[in-house]
């Protein structure tokens, strides 16, 4: 079987196994989310932290509820670095330096994950699974109580009231996360994943040296990892270590778990404002820019030029042999239009446009279909602008849902639009200012520039994957970087918020002729077209300078 045919039949049994969890898993979220009913687990779990689940929220509690609960994250997980080498189960690594743990908290209660250390060198069991486990739980539950907040505000109206963050929390944690996850890791086991507290052992002699493995408990985590598009592994070499990831039906079961939960969103989406087709229309954006970058990502690795490339049939260079082109490339399309940030591959050793393409899949705002939560109110702020802008060309005041997007709306969502292109754009140019966080770049010229860029875009945008060839294990990029996880994480939250409790607090306006008809193939095109023209004018100078200028020079 041809490299290029594995690839498609990969391809097709991922979108028929997304295709079959879709409705089901949709309308599960939809229930979980809109039932005033609490398992018996759920109310000791109120009880202990003293919430009060049957509360409504306007916007500033809701998201006060996220911050300070992200804060009380970011302070214990910090601290939980700090004294590794006084816990047990520490396997004899010591505390973390307060920079890398103040990088590492920021990153993984931001549903980030990047790592700048090496996780099977750095961290004991009492830390990954006390931890950055628990974060990987917890930070993809708020990112779907926050899309859930702004479905409710296009849902509700005349009145305020978001829902409750404690009650949202928990119900994503306990309901959805927590069952797929067991079974997720009872599968990941079968295919070879290691799941156990051992040591660190010696395996034999290699090269002189003595070659060390360490045990955990990795199938747990690997399953939220990828479910929860967190993405941090618990080896260095992240999904492309056998221990995480150990074979093709493993990587491709991954893949569904990246994708499976943003996806069905939209259904949930659609089920809460009363409107499958308006599900629909969102998801068939989503899967419009997933398939085609997709596409372009397996064109141009297959397409690589010189006998090195044909001799391997294709760009093999950073790819596991195991996997191979055409699975590395479905990944890292899912893991970068997600943000997952796990990868299988190396980035790095992408073809220049390959690279470009992993970039690009960020710099849209990961929506396609993005993070679990962060996708679909990402794309429904682009939806926003979308009609803004139609209703621009034909004079008429812009209607979603039958809320009118007014002056408030919009500033919103364009506060919202302008967050991440202001971190990524304005700490990349002060890196490449600086003499210090140049030097930490492995090469010169476009693919040097790319590190950087690659790497403020993946911190900003809540990704985690890094292009690597940049020691960012250093205080200006565990700082800087951390600084632009937590800003990028939690500063578009708080205009979603905004903006979720404007369109609460208004009265439906009802439709008429010239109301645009967002359910139709039509709006789904326009706002394919919104989404990669904003970004395209907000980017393309930034990556004309890296993995543009690299590939046209290949």
């Amino acid at each position: 079987m041809s490299p290029v045919l594995a690839g498609v039949l990969q391809l097709l049994a991922l979108i028929v196994a997304l295709g079959l969890s879709y409705r089901p898993l949709g309308d599960y979220m939809a229930r979980v989310y809109s039932s005033d009913k609490h398992l018996r687990v759920e109310k000791w779990i109120y009880k202990g932290i003293g919430a009060n689940p049957s509360v409504e929220m306007r916007w500033p509690a809701y998201l006060r509820g996220v911050l300070a609960f992200s804060a009380v994250s970011v302070l214990f997980l910090y601290l939980l670095q700090r004294v590794q080498g006084s816990l047990p189960g520490s396997l004899g690594f010591v505390s973390i330096d307060p920079d890398q743990a103040f990088n590492t908290a920021a990153s993984f209660v931001a549903n980030t994950n990047w790592q700048s250390y090496y996780g099977e060198q750095a961290m004991g069991h009492v830390v990954q699974t006390g931890g950055l486990a628990v974060q990987n739980f917890v930070s993809a539950a708020v990112g779907i109580a926050v899309a859930v907040a702004l479905v409710r505000g296009f849902a509700r109206s005349r009145t305020g009231e978001l829902g409750n963050f404690w009650s949202d929390l928990v119900r994503g944690t306990v309901r959805i996360l927590l069952p797929i996850s067991v079974i997720g890791a009872l599968v990941l086991v079968a295919c070879g994943a290691i799941q156990n507290f051992a040591g660190i052992h010696e395996v034999g002699q290699f090269m002189g040296g003595s070659q060390q493995w360490n045990g955990g408990a990795v199938a747990s985590q690997e399953v939220i990892k990828e479910l929860g598009t967190n993405g941090g592994g618990y080896f260095n070499a992240n999904s492309a270590h056998p221990f995480e990831n150990p074979n093709g039906l493993s990587n491709l079961f991954e893949i569904y778990l990246i994708l499976v939960i943003p996806f069905a969103l939209t259904r949930t989406f659609g089920r809460m404002v009363g409107s499958l087709k308006q599900g629909y229309a969102i998801l068939g954006t989503m899967a419009t820019i997933w398939l085609v970058f997709t596409g372009l990502m397996l064109w141009t690795e297959f397409a690589g030029k010189g006998p090195a490339f044909e001799l391997a049939g294709g760009a093999m260079e950073g790819k596991e042999t195991r996997f191979g082109i055409s699975a590395s490339a479905i990944f890292s399309v899912a893991t970068t239009l997600t943000s997952t940030g796990a990868v299988n591959s190396f980035h790095s050793s992408n073809t220049g446009f390959g690279g470009g393409i992993n970039l690009l899949g960020m710099q849209l705002g990961e929506i396609a279909p993005g993070g679990v939560g962060s996708g679909l109110y990402g794309m429904l702020i682009m939806a926003i602008i979308a009609v803004f802008i139609a209703g621009l060309m034909v004079g008429r005041t812009p209607e979603y849902l039958g809320k009118k997007i007014g002056t408030r709306e919009i500033k919103f969502a364009a506060c919202y639009i302008l967050v991440t292109p202001a971190l990524v754009l304005g700490f990349t140019a002060v890196a490449m200012a600086l003499d210090t966080p140049s030097n930490s770049m492995t090469n010169s010229g476009a693919h040097g520039f790319s590190e950087i860029l690659y790497a403020y875009t993946s911190g900003a945008n809540n990704n985690g994957s890094a292009f690597a060839g940049l020691n960012a294990d250093t205080q200006w990029f565990n700082s800087t970087i951390g600084i632009a996880m937590l800003l990028g994480r939690f500063l578009p939250m708080v205009f979603v918020l905004a903006l979720a409790g404007s369109l609460a607090e208004q009265t439906p306006v009802p439709e008429t002729a010239g109301t645009l008809r967002t359910e139709k193939p039509l709006f789904t095109g326009l706002l394919v077209g919104t989404i990669l023209i904003i970004t395209g004018l907000t980017y393309f100078p930034a990556l004309a300078l890296g993995p543009l200028a690299e590939g046209l020079a290949a």
